[in-house]
């Protein structure tokens, strides 16, 4: 047992797997969510804890007749993908760089979106549901058809990585794109608009909930998994075309056989059955860890990443870490590090190093080290990684 009992005065116990102190801004969010009425046995905070909207990311939530939309977050379904491939460090030899800018050429990063809709984009069975979507997303169709197959910004990447046999492994992280976030936004909107309604008095408005059996509930438990699948598709076109490149360089363009693939989400919700009842639980930053299901927790862009399998530990509600976890703000790190600490932090891998991408620099993470010793509990290694390959969003 790697957790602990936070001394918190809340109906519900909080329970830390963070092997850390956590800052009274941290306590105070976890205060929060564990106060709320309809939580169910306790919260659990993960390893790689810190300060989020509303609830902590690395927390997971389990609520009776409840879900709180700003919990789930803006990025529904932002998760992790990795395939195992049947290639070798020394085939890589003096094909990084081209490697590098082939993906760039084949996914789009950023802002930018495919210019045309992809044939496996527009026969995702999603579309058929589109228009039963929130009535404030019905304009956005054909931006999330380009979308589908896009990586995003942020701490979204895609790696080339070797394990510890030299074996090459692809990794992306990413979510439901433009769409998820307009998704969310209008539900937020919707349920704190909802407590004003009922003087519901919150220790937090971004906590704001629906209850279930309403229509509101019903319209976001609706979209939300319509987002999630989305995520998990937009993963799926990525991988394959991240395959296509890499199966280009080091095998002709000669289709190959996967010996791996897992797709998790990070940041959702799902019905589940956990001490005997079905609840509702938000995953925000935390990937479910049941003991069939394989997990990836990524370091940072300089550090290794772990592929898992769950131990189905009944007190994280089968959950594990989906990271590092951050140690400073995105503003603290560009104030804290320069292009040099960059590049000397990411010595050996093929990425940018540039000022674009310095709020993203190992340093403002937490140590994978240490975040994995906190969990042993929770999952068993697969697989450990480090990057050659890292493209940012």
């Amino acid at each position: 047992m790697t957790y602990e009992a936070l001394n918190v005065k809340t109906p519900a116990p909080v329970l830390s797997w963070a092997g850390h102190p956590l800052g009274s801004a941290e306590i105070q969010m976890a205060k929060n969510v564990a106060s709320l009425p309809f939580v169910f046995k306790h919260v659990a905070l993960m390893p790689d804890v810190h300060l989020g909207k509303g609830a902590l990311v690395g927390s997971v939530i389990a609520t009776k007749e409840a879900v709180m939309p700003a919990a789930v977050g803006v990025d529904i379904g932002c998760g992790m993908a990795a395939v195992q491939l049947p290639f070798h460090a020394h085939q890589l030899d003096g094909k990084l760089k081209a490697i590098r800018q082939d993906i760039e050429a084949a996914i789009p990063v950023g802002f930018e979106q495919n210019k045309e809709v992809s044939k496996t984009a527009a026969n995702w069975q999603g579309w058929r549901d589109f228009q039963h979507l929130h009535r404030g997303v019905q304009d956005v169709q054909g931006k999330a058809m380009k979308q589908l197959g896009s990586l995003g910004g942020g701490n979204h990447f895609l790696e080339v990585c070797l394990d510890t046999n030299d074996q090459v492994w692809l990794m992306l992280h990413s979510g439901s794109r433009h769409i998820g976030n307009r998704l969310a936004q209008c539900h937020i909107n919707t349920a704190k608009g909802l407590m004003k309604l009922m003087d519901q008095r919150l220790p937090d408005p971004d906590l704001a909930y629906f209850v279930a059996g309403t229509p509101e509930f019903a319209a976001y438990w609706h979209d939300l998994q319509w987002a999630q699948d989305y995520a998990r598709a937009n993963r799926e076109v990525m991988l394959v075309r991240f395959r296509r490149v890499i199966e280009q360089h080091l095998a002709g363009g000669k289709p190959t056989q996967p010996q791996l693939t897992v797709n998790c989400h990070h940041n959702y919700a799902e019905q589940e059955v956990h001490f005997g009842t079905e609840v509702y639980v938000t995953r925000k930053g935390a990937v479910r860890a049941r003991s069939e299901d394989y997990g990836i927790i990524p370091g940072s862009m300089g550090a290794k990443s772990f592929i898992v399998k769950g131990k189905g530990s009944a007190d994280s509600f089968c959950s594990c870490s989906h990271g590092a976890g951050r140690q400073m703000s995105r503003s603290q790190a560009k104030k804290r590090f320069s292009v040099d600490d960059l590049v000397q932090q990411t010595a050996g891998i093929e990425c940018r190093k540039d000022p674009g991408v310095i709020d993203e620099i190992p340093g403002a993470y937490k140590s994978i080290e240490a975040v994995m010793s906190q969990q042993a509990d929770l999952v068993e290694i697969v697989a450990t990684l480090r990057q050659v390959v890292c493209v940012k969003g």
